[in-house]
């Protein structure tokens, strides 16, 4: 056998460069990103590997999947049955079932506990503290004069007063509810509080038709 031939270096009186092992730093990338760096990509942190851009971006896996078209003869994998197997409710045309339905067993819905109720008449109120009402220096607060300057957030929303704070001047308020407090301390300073009614829906009248 004949003797190895030795490598020829690159420029004379050199030896040749070695490429960078794994796990280690190339010169190019220490001169590009200092040593104490290594170029981050979408591939790794790995040297010697491509920086992420708009070129190096691919959408990832089984992102733009078509539609599965079934009836399209044997060749397409989905052949004879077309995906449906063989008899059943669920292979027959027109076959549903409603929602949550989980075979015959019970549903997921039917085997949770039920806690409480939904009071369709419960009535919400925006809150008003006294010391908000103080720091507007309005004498006449109404809804409209509170919509206004922001202290509530719907129009025709009801108002509850609460006795939250203390009142130097008179002022007289209309809402739909006052706390006792609120009503005691208002009425201390020299105002008033005026109670707004809500008007009730008119009872529906059942029964035969004369």
């Amino acid at each position: 056998m004949g003797t190895r031939k030795p490598s020829r270096p690159d420029k004379p009186g050199g030896a040749r460069k070695q490429p960078a092992r794994h796990g280690e730093r190339s010169g190019n990338n220490a001169e590009r990103f200092g040593h104490h760096r290594r170029p981050i990509s979408m591939f790794g942190t790995m040297p010697g590997i491509r920086i992420m851009n708009l070129s190096t971006i691919r959408k990832p896996a089984k992102a733009n999947e078509n539609r599965k078209r079934v009836g399209r003869g044997m060749g397409s994998g989905m052949g004879k049955t077309s995906t449906r197997g063989h008899k059943g409710q669920r292979s027959r045309s027109g076959s549903r079932s409603m929602r949550g339905f989980e075979g015959g067993q019970m549903p997921l819905h039917r085997r949770l506990p039920k806690r409480g109720f939904v009071n369709i008449f419960k009535k919400e109120f925006e809150v008003v503290n006294l010391s908000r009402l103080a720091e507007l220096g309005v004498t006449e607060l109404t809804p409209e004069v509170l919509y206004e300057l922001r202290v509530i957030s719907k129009k025709n929303g009801l108002i509850k007063v609460l006795g939250v704070g203390d009142l130097t001047t008179s002022i007289t308020v209309y809402a739909h509810k006052f706390s006792e407090t609120a009503q005691q301390k208002i009425i201390a300073a020299g105002g008033k509080a005026e109670i707004i009614e809500v008007k009730q829906p008119a009872a529906i009248k059942r029964g035969k038709k004369k």
